[in-house]
């Protein structure tokens, strides 16, 4: 399948009055739909385009409702504009009908007496030093465009290790690395830890994400981002996990929380 380089998918999004338009090509889709990860950064990229003097993304929530497929109508509308923050909601619409709400926080920096971070980064070899990650088959499609490292825990369908995994990771595509629709497209192109503990890849379905930034202009270098991802639980079909994700200098920039639904 050829493939389409993320900074071509972007640029193909179009302005429509009050809210921007995409047709997704398949080798970006999850089956039939968007992944979650494209569908937020897609949130991420109407919102900067419908208001580019916006202070840093601080936080933001997403809540997958249905499949994102077909064209795809994406709104974005200032909810509240303060002093120092402004929230966005933010409504993407599919063929089937609403796909994601998502709600961004963005917020412009202060002075701080306190500086305080616990998310201290493993201590790693370099990515080259480790095995390439995508290799199960039936992978989706949209992997084709990630390229990762394992670096610690194990592949999907290893059911004796512990759900989680340690993986180095980037786009194929070389672009932007500064840009933070970038990033957020690639924090979610890791299957869940949970699919580590199963037999079969049965399907699965992220119903909620939330994110925090923890640098207001996260950089790497070579486009490597190392992204740690456990299963808190896994149980009645559904597993709870924590991500974290740091640069390549060890500087931690995002945190996330996630419900996935786990089919079969």
């Amino acid at each position: 399948m050829e493939l389409t380089p993320f900074s071509i998918l972007t640029t193909a999004m179009q302005t429509m009055g009050d809210h921007q338009i995409i047709n997704l090509p398949p080798d970006w889709l999850q089956g039939r739909t968007a992944y979650g990860g494209l569908s937020a950064a897609l949130c991420l990229e109407a919102t900067l385009r419908a208001a580019p003097d916006l202070a840093p993304l601080r936080s933001a929530q997403f809540c997958f409702i249905g499949p994102a497929d077909g064209q795809l109508k994406i709104s974005p509308t200032i909810l509240r504009k303060g002093k120092s923050t402004v929230v966005v909601g933010v409504d993407l619409v599919g063929d089937s009908g609403l796909a994601v709400r998502a709600t961004l926080c963005f917020g412009i920096g202060r002075e701080s007496a306190h500086h305080h971070q616990s998310l201290v980064m493993p201590k790693l070899m370099s990515p080259d030093n480790y095995p390439s990650y995508y290799e199960w088959p039936s992978r989706p499609n949209f992997m084709n465009h990630f390229e990762g490292r394992l670096a610690g825990g194990a592949l999907p369908g290893t059911p004796d290790m512990p759900p989680e995994m340690t993986v180095w990771l980037r786009h194929q595509e070389r672009g932007d690395e500064s840009s933070l629709v970038r990033l957020i497209a690639l924090a979610d192109a890791l299957p869940p830890a949970a699919m580590v503990m199963s037999k079969v890849l049965h399907p699965i379905s992220t119903m909620t994400w939330s994110i925090d930034m923890l640098d207001a202009q996260p950089v790497t270098s070579d486009g490597w981002w190392l992204v740690k991802t456990k299963a808190d639980t896994s149980q009645e079909g559904y597993s709870a996990q924590n991500t974290v994700i740091w640069n390549s200098d060890g500087q931690p920039v995002l945190v996330a929380r996630q419900n996935v639904a786990i089919f079969g």
